[in-house]
């Protein structure tokens, strides 16, 4: 990975993959194209070739050198990877400014203005996020509430206090009996890394 980064680190190198992009060209056209002497093109196609993102055929009285796009589309994919995982490795502060892994703040952030949300997140990863925010926020442990008080609650947040009950119980955050709500026990990370799995 390291050897493919730096053979693409080059300007002249990534203009060769622009063009190798649209057809395949023999040295000199390619000397030709970006004003360059053939010798050098050869030098920056070596590079290239042994990073696996060139490959050379024989075209009398040439050689023709192609672009490897599977390899560049790999090549992408595992940036792609790097940082989302990066992402998700991250802290950074959420709305209170306490440290949170970087996609639970970034959403958080998204949602939530001057303390209130703004909406209850039609993705079900983010809708979670902010499901559990709420309920560390809004709920202590180890007692009850009656439901007026869990409107009272919720409502500091978000008019819709209904939507954000039910949902609490659906994911299994809070438990319902007789009218009555508790919290559950846990951070309510697994429900988090549950819906993440069903949406990957």
């Amino acid at each position: 990975m390291l050897v493919t980064l730096k053979a693409l680190s080059d300007a002249s190198r990534l203009r060769i993959v622009g063009l190798l992009a649209a057809r395949p060209y023999a040295v000199e056209e390619l000397a030709e194209n970006l004003g360059l002497a053939p010798g050098t093109v050869v030098h920056h196609l070596k590079r290239l070739s042994a990073a696996g993102l060139v490959e050379s055929r024989p075209r009398r009285p040439y050689v023709e050198y192609s672009l490897k796009l599977d390899r560049l589309h790999a090549v992408g994919r595992m940036l792609d990877e790097m940082e989302r995982g990066s992402e998700e490795e991250a802290v950074l502060p959420g709305p209170s400014g306490e440290p949170l892994p970087a996609f639970e703040a970034k959403v958080l952030r998204s949602f939530f203005e001057g303390g209130r949300l703004t909406s209850i997140p039609a993705q079900e990863k983010k809708r979670l996020v902010v499901l559990v925010y709420l309920r560390d926020r809004a709920f202590d442990e180890d007692r009850t509430y009656p439901e007026k008080e869990v409107n009272q609650r919720l409502g500091v947040f978000h008019p819709d206090v209904a939507s954000l009950r039910r949902y609490m119980v659906d994911y299994g955050l809070m438990s319902r009996q007789s009218g009555q709500y508790r919290r559950a026990r846990g951070s309510g990370a697994g429900a988090v890394a549950e819906a993440a799995r069903a949406e990957a």
